[in-house]
Order: C-alpha cells, then sequence, then structure tokens
C-alpha cells in the first residue's frame, strides 16, 4: 500500500474515533451556541435573523409547501435527533437500564424528581397567566452537555455513575416527549392522524416483509412526519415513533450473517479465480456480502451509529446556532415577567434539578425500595444532579413551544444559558473534586 494511503487510512480511522468522543460533540455544541450569541449580539445581528426567518419551499406540482429555515430546522431537522433519542429509549428498554423495573426504579424515581421540582420552582415564581406555561423548559437534560462534561474528569469516574446519568437522561427524554405531545400539541386533527396511520402501517408492512436497508423506510417517515404536522401535533415526534419502532433484532434469514458472509466472499473468489464470471455475475456474492454487512448488527444499533456523527456535529450544532442567538438588547427584563421567567428557569435548573433528584433517590432508598448502584455514592450522585441542570437543547425547544411573544421566548432561552453554564461550571468543578479525592483513595 503507497505511504499516502496508508496515511490516509490511519487519518480517517483517528477522525471516526474522534467524533464518536462525547466530550467533543459536547465542545461542537458549545461552539455553535457562543457563536450564536456572538452573532446575535454583533454589528450583523440583523443578518441572523434574516437568515433564519429566510423562507424556503418544496413544490411538487401544484402541491408546494413553504416555511422558514428556522421551522426547517426545528421541525424537520430535528426529527432526526428525535430518531437518535427514540433508539436510544428502545435499546435501553431492551437490554440496557431500563430492561428491568429492578434496574429502572431509582434513575426513573430520580428522572421524575428531576422533572416535578424544577415545575415547581418555576411555577412558584411564575404563576401569573401568560407566564405559567414555560414550567417545561427547566425540566429536561442535555444529554450531549450532561455526558460530555461527565467524559471531561476522565476514566477515574466510576461507570456506574455514567450509566445512572445516561438513564436518567434517557427517561428525561421520555417524560419531555410526553410534555411536548400533550401540553404544547393543540388543535389536533383527525386528518392527521389518519395519515400518520398510514406512515407507521407503510413501517410495519416494509419490516414484516423483511426490508431491512434505512433508505426503504424514508418514505414511511416521511408521511408520519406529514400526518403528525397536520395533526397540530409537533412533528419532531414522528422521530420518536420510528425510533421506537425501529428492531432491536435482525432481520431473520435462512442463514446468520457470518454464514452468508463466508459464502458470499467464497462464492465470489471462485468465480473471479475461474475467470467464468463476468461484471453481472460477480456482483451477486456482492450484493450477498451487503446484505451480510448490514445484518451483522441490529438495526436499531447499525442506524444510530450511522446518524450519531451527524446528530452530533451537523443537527445539533445548527440547532444551536438558530436558537441559541439571544439578543441582550432585545431582552427586556424590566417589565412583562420576563425577569420572573429568566431567573425561574435558571432557578430551576441549577438548584430544582439536583435537589429533586437526590431527593426522590434517598426517599426510595431510605425507604428500602432501591439501592444505588455500586461504585456510587450520595456524593456521586450530588454530581449526576449538577450535570442533569444543563438544559440547554431540549429546554431551548421546549421555550420555543412555550413562549410566543419574543420578549419572553429570549428571557426563557438566556435563563437556560445562564443556567446550563452555571450547571456545567460547578459540575465540573465538584467533578474534579471528587476524582481526585477517588484517586488520592487509591
Amino acid at each position: 500500500m503507497p505511504a499516502a494511503q496508508r496515511l490516509a487510512d490511519k487519518a480517517f480511522s483517528t477522525l471516526e474515533d474522534f467524533l464518536h468522543i462525547e466530550a467533543v460533540s459536547g465542545i461542537v455544541l458549545l461552539i455553535a451556541a457562543a457563536a450564536a450569541l456572538i452573532w446575535a449580539n454583533s454589528s450583523a445581528a440583523s443578518s441572523y435573523t434574516h437568515l433564519w426567518h429566510m423562507p424556503l419551499s418544496f413544490a411538487l406540482g401544484d402541491f408546494v409547501i413553504s416555511h422558514s429555515l428556522h421551522f426547517w430546522i426545528n421541525d424537520a431537522l430535528m426529527t432526526v435527533f428525535f430518531l437518535v433519542v427514540g433508539m436510544e429509549i428502545r435499546r435501553e428498554i431492551h437490554e440496557g437500564a431500563l430492561a428491568s423495573v429492578k434496574l429502572a426504579a431509582l434513575p426513573m424515581a430520580a428522572a421524575l424528581g428531576g422533572v416535578a421540582v424544577p415545575a415547581l420552582v418555576y411555577l412558584s415564581i411564575n404563576g401569573a397567566e401568560g407566564l405559567r406555561q414555560g414550567w417545561a423548559v427547566p425540566t429536561a437534560t442535555d444529554i450531549a452537555f450532561a455526558v460530555g462534561v461527565l467524559a471531561l474528569l476522565g476514566k477515574s469516574i466510576p461507570g456506574s455513575v455514567r450509566v445512572f446519568l445516561l438513564a436518567l437522561a434517557i427517561i428525561d427524554d421520555i417524560v419531555a416527549v410526553l410534555i411536548i405531545a400533550l401540553f404544547y400539541s393543540e388543535g389536533l386533527d383527525a386528518t392527521g392522524f389518519l395519515i400518520a396511520g398510514i406512515g407507521i402501517l407503510l413501517v410495519l408492512g416494509l419490516q414484516r416483509i423483511g426490508i431491512g436497508s434505512a433508505y426503504a423506510y424514508l418514505i414511511p417517515g416521511a408521511v408520519l412526519w406529514l400526518g403528525l404536522l397536520k395533526t397540530g401535533a409537533h412533528p419532531t415526534l414522528a422521530g420518536v415513533v420510528l425510533g421506537l419502532m425501529t428492531p432491536v433484532l435482525p432481520v431473520r434469514n435462512n442463514e446468520r450473517p457470518l454464514d452468508l458472509a463466508a459464502r458470499a466472499i467464497n462464492d465470489f473468489a471462485e468465480k473471479e479465480q475461474n475467470h467464468s464470471g463476468d461484471a453481472h455475475q460477480l456482483m451477486a456474492p456482492v450484493k450477498q456480502l451487503r446484505h451480510a454487512q448490514r445484518e451483522l448488527l441490529p438495526p436499531v444499533v447499525r442506524v444510530q451509529l450511522a446518524l450519531h456523527p451527524w446528530v452530533a456535529y451537523g443537527v445539533m450544532p445548527l440547532f444551536a446556532l438558530a436558537n441559541a442567538g439571544v439578543s441582550l438588547d432585545g431582552v427586556d427584563l424590566a417589565g412583562g415577567g420576563a425577569m420572573t421567567v429568566m431567573l425561574g428557569v435558571a432557578l430551576a435548573l441549577v438548584l430544582g434539578k439536583p435537589l429533586g433528584i437526590l431527593l426522590c433517590s434517598w426517599l426510595l432508598v431510605r425507604l428500602g425500595w432501591c439501592r444505588l448502584p455500586e461504585g456510587m455514592t450520595w456524593s456521586w450522585m450530588w454530581l449526576i444532579g449538577l450535570l442533569a441542570g444543563i438544559g440547554f437543547t431540549m429546554s431551548i425547544f421546549i421555550a420555543n413551544l412555550a413562549f410566543a411573544e419574543a420578549s419572553l421566548l429570549s428571557a426563557a432561552k438566556l435563563g437556560v444559558l445562564i443556567a446550563s453554564v452555571i450547571a456545567g461550571v460547578i459540575g465540573l468543578g465538584f467533578g474534579r473534586a471528587l476524582s481526585r479525592r477517588a484517586t488520592a483513595r487509591k
């Protein structure tokens, strides 16, 4: 192999490994959010607003669908993010931290406490009409940021801490999805449910006949998305539905994928060695090999791994760039409840989250219904609670649904940004102290 090719292969392999480091994706997300803030408060602030409100249309004959670029990012592109979330939930239910009631009980209780207490903290400050609809903004945890900060603390962190944080964040996502479906979807249209049902039936039909290619599900997925859009429910829920429907086992075949791959390789080698087949004949074992390769991993794993770089380095940073650009000049905290919205969101995330998670966990352990996972202590639980206060992506997403008034939306976003920074810094500092103490004991 030429030296240049060896160097290129090594570089691409290193890059692929680098892109799957969770701390890196969190840093990219942070850079995108910082860029949005700087852009929205610079001399080019008008271009920031104009860009995201620029109309983008798709037409097929007389059928035309036209929305702003902001809509296509928040309502269409984020469906891919929710698809990955749905598949993460599906995997955890099948063989992970949510696979049994015994495993899921403590993180479930912690997550519910981390949803209820922040909501109560927010409502205690914002009980007035027009403000209380933002109660769900501080209830969510940003998986990428939280796990990214935890990864920065190094290998001294017990594995059970990371698993517990992941389980808690996933349950948080489930609750957030339910909140969006129940409280932020209005004026439901029955016709839309019919269209969405057709999309679901198409997915089930393709699965029934053993279609394993992810590309085959693009059209049924689009039908489901359009149906939910027409119902009035948030269309990104289509991603969650598709994720939960993704099979956790490979498609059933007469042969195991490894056996099929071995037979295809032998068939190809035999035909090429004997020079008995032309290019068309050689394509048959190649197709078999591709099929075997695809079925080596379950669809829920294969699709999630394939989408991870696109979501982590494309969808989420683009979402941050489009939504984190809060113009400080446009935030009027003097009146209209904007100040209390900002304070309510910030306090609920920074204080409500860790208190809710710790109190509910302590209560269940105290009652003897659960016990801390091996390697976990209450100090590590405090760290999990602090990191759960990083509510960036999902919190900003819910804020867009909760507030139509620009000043309140900006105040809510500012509260999320401030709280996420504070929670991240405190969590990182507290985690380093715990890490050093754990290292000194060894």
